[in-house]
């Protein structure tokens, strides 16, 4: 037996919190040393329930993204939540979310170009700093790993959780939204493995909204539907506690934890 396959059992055998929350602690340190971080923080703190008591949509990835009628979404004038490559829907709609988050660095590395020239407002993981430019629309957030908690206010830090919905989530209770809708979340990807897993993608992407979305060899991580089912149902209880609800517009979908309701219904009532 080698000395890493040694390490590796040791390491293995025993939980050390002083480990885990120090490294914690050491990324918020070297985050607070960055100019951006205070001036992040600064910004994201305007946007603390500046919407209270409104309506959001959080539009997902999925392939039943397709089905969304943007016209409608469009002229309903509610605020909306891009995640990672939503740009590459724009190409079949003139609709344009009110903001875009990513916190994914595959998605973020493969996305620079687009969040470099956009004036869309943009919540971005503090990662990606080395790479996006940081402009009067740029909001970089503090993601931590492996604590489960819901952050009420974003300004400081935010969960990561498995899915960038998730921190769409807690930005949304951030901003004071009381109604907040789900569409476009399918919870369901064909391609197999172990969740979080790095793979290489194909020649086409079937579980995105777009076939270019992850396709021709590009890095990314397969999702772990459990652990976000897990943060779903945290976000439901959150909402649920402070007199506000989270509901899923999603056309089908294995998503179940949420109330279901059409998108139609939720634009108009």
């Amino acid at each position: 037996m080698n000395c890493k396959k040694r390490l590796s059992d040791k390491c293995s055998e025993t939980i050390n919190p002083y480990l885990h929350y120090g490294s914690l602690l050491y990324s918020r340190l070297i985050w607070d040393l960055s100019p951006y971080s205070w001036l992040s923080m600064s910004r994201i703190r305007r946007w603390k329930n500046k919407f209270k008591g409104k309506k959001a949509i959080i539009l997902c990835n999925g392939p039943s993204l397709k089905k969304v009628d943007f016209r409608a979404l469009q002229n309903s004038g509610i605020f909306t939540f891009g995640l990672n490559k939503i740009n590459l829907i724009f190409k079949r709609t003139k609709f344009r979310p009110s903001a875009i988050v990513a916190v994914n660095p595959f998605v973020i590395e493969q996305n620079t170009s687009y969040f470099n020239q956009t004036l869309i407002p943009l919540f971005i993981d503090h990662k990606g700093r080395n790479t996006i430019k940081f402009r009067r629309n740029v909001h970089f957030l503090h993601g931590t790993r492996g604590l489960r908690k819901f952050a009420r206010d974003c300004s400081i830090s935010i969960a990561e959780g498995a899915t960038v919905t998730f921190v769409a989530m807690q930005l949304s209770f951030h901003m004071g939204f009381k109604y907040v809708a789900l569409t476009g979340c399918d919870h369901s990807f064909s391609t197999e493995g172990s969740p979080n897993q790095t793979v290489t993608s194909g020649i086409s992407d079937t579980n995105h909204f777009d076939k270019n979305y992850f396709a021709n060899g590009l890095k990314w991580q397969l999702p772990d539907l459990l652990a976000s089912e897990l943060q779903y149902d945290t976000s439901k209880i959150i909402f649920n506690k402070n007199n506000r609800k989270i509901v899923n517009c999603t056309v089908g979908g294995n998503l179940e934890i949420f109330d279901r309701q059409t998108l139609a219904d939720f634009l108009e009532s």
